[in-house]
Order: C-alpha cells, then sequence, then structure tokens
C-alpha cells in the first residue's frame, strides 16, 4: 500500500518530523511503499487570502506535497502542539487544497492523525485536524475516511533521534506500531469495500 507522511511542522529539525520520519522507517518496515517525507520546514503555501495554489504553477515543495497525497491511500498527518494547537501553516494548506483544481487530495483515501509534543500533550492539534480534514472532505462532497484512532508523541526527543530511530522506550515503540497497524488495517479495510 502506498504511504504518504507529512510532518506539519514549519521548524528545522522539528520533533515533528523525527515522528514522520519514525513512521516512514516503520511503515516501510511493514512491507508499504512510502513517498519521501513532507516537511513543512520547506513550505511555501501561500496564506488564505494573500494567494492561492496554481494548478498549473506549483512549485517543488507545492508539487511534492500534492502529487505525494494523490498518490497515497494512506495519508499520515503529523502535526506539532503549540500552546494546545497546532501550527498556521499546516492549516492554511489544507484550506488552500479545498477547491476544484486540488480537491481529490480528500478523495479515496484514509487519513490518520498524529499529535507531537516536547512535554505530555498532542492530542488537541490531532483532534483539530481530524475535525478540519473531516469537514473538507465533507465540504468537497467527497468519499475517504478519518480514522478515529490518534497518535500522541510524548517527550518525542526522549524517545526517537533526529533520524526517526528509535531511542529504545517499548511503550513508545509499540504504541507507534499498534497505531500504524490500526491505521493501515482501516486503509485495507476502505480499500476492500471500494
Amino acid at each position: 500500500m502506498q504511504v504518504t507522511v507529512i510532518s506539519g511542522s514549519p521548524r528545522e529539525a522539528s520533533n515533528t518530523l523525527r515522528v514522520g520520519r519514525a513512521l516512514h522507517r516503520v511503515a516501510e518496515q511493514k512491507g508499504h511503499s512510502c513517498a519521501p517525507v513532507v516537511d513543512f520546514h520547506l513550505s511555501d503555501v501561500p496564506l488564505v487570502g494573500r494567494g492561492s495554489l496554481q494548478a498549473g504553477g506549483l512549485t517543488q515543495f507545492q508539487d511534492q506535497l500534492v502529487s505525494s497525497v494523490r498518490g497515497a491511500r494512506l495519508v499520515l498527518l503529523a502535526v506539532p502542539e503549540y500552546n494546545w494547537i497546532t501550527s498556521g501553516e499546516i492549516i492554511n494548506a489544507v484550506h488552500q487544497l479545498g477547491n476544484k483544481d486540488f480537491g481529490d487530495v480528500f478523495d479515496n483515501r484514509v487519513f490518520a492523525m498524529v499529535g507531537v509534543s516536547s512535554g505530555r500533550g498532542g492530542r488537541r492539534p490531532a483532534l483539530e485536524m481530524q475535525t478540519l480534514v473531516n469537514k473538507m472532505i465533507s465540504f468537497m462532497d467527497k468519499r475517504s475516511i478519518v480514522s478515529p484512532r490518534l497518535l500522541e508523541s510524548h517527550e518525542t526527543d526522549k524517545n526517537l533521534g533526529t533520524e526517526g530511530e528509535s531511542l529504545g522506550n517499548e511503550i513508545y515503540d509499540r504504541t507507534m506500531d499498534a497505531f500504524l497497524d490500526y491505521s493501515l488495517d482501516m486503509a485495507e479495510l476502505w480499500f476492500a469495500g471500494r
């Protein structure tokens, strides 16, 4: 199954990117094909109201974002927690994709959310993204599903190295593995019935 991982943090070498790399690594270990991690540190998506994505003139980052989602059956969206909410860049990008030129990114795939924190958080930004992506699917009248299971990455820098390698916390590793198994199962069930 084709899997895309999006790291929604605008910070360079962020904890969210660590989680994205870990998800990518584990999904490949499970035998799934993964596009390169989409790193929002490189984002140049214009702010809503100040510009819009142009189908015929996508930048390198914009093209990677759109094409990696279009090529995926399962989209794993890792979002950072800043003051109990997520980054404006990832919220803006989801809004920018909600038009006739790009609305197909919300069609015929499964989305699963991961909240990333340096402390004991992550749930709220993941729930925000569940709500936003569900709204886009509904508003665009598309046929996709947002998985109900979240992954909360707590104390990320204590559990994952900079390249997403495990630092040996068995509970953390087991939780990520179970989340991926669930998300992959949801995608297999979704596509078996289509």
